[in-house]
């Protein structure tokens, strides 16, 4: 059975950390890439970071760029989403997603993934 799950959500103050990870299952992730996406109350789901498949290329979101980093362990089938200086408005619902085909630069699009976490939520509050 092919699954995401993701872990490592909570509640941080501004200014502070977290790291959130995407254990797969089922499937190896290093022949995927892999996406976060995010989606806050009301809003709709934005993706915000990409890991390639192939050469381990990188895409950022600009609301996140320079602040979050994606990296990969594949000995641990396993993606990572390494978040600093947290703001407000990076309070939303994280989910992670896999697909084989979809360009990383596209992540910002109308995508599609073939497989979904079911989320962590993450809290940015005083």
């Amino acid at each position: 059975e092919v699954q995401l799950v993701e872990s490592g959500g909570g509640l941080v103050q501004p200014g502070g950390s977290l790291r959130l990870s995407c254990a797969a299952s089922g499937f190896t992730s290093g022949d995927y890439a892999i996406g976060w996406f995010r989606q806050a109350p009301g809003k709709d789901r934005d993706g915000i970071s990409c890991i390639s498949n192939k050469d381990d290329y990188t895409y950022y979101a600009d609301s996140v760029k320079g602040r979050f980093t994606i990296s990969r362990d594949d000995a641990k089938n396993t993606v990572y989403l390494e978040m600093t200086d947290l703001k407000h408005e990076d309070t939303a619902v994280y989910y992670c997603a896999a697909d084989y085909n979809i360009p990383c630069r596209l992540i910002e699009g109308p995508v599609t993934y073939d497989y979904w976490g079911q989320g962590t939520q993450v809290t940015v509050s005083s």
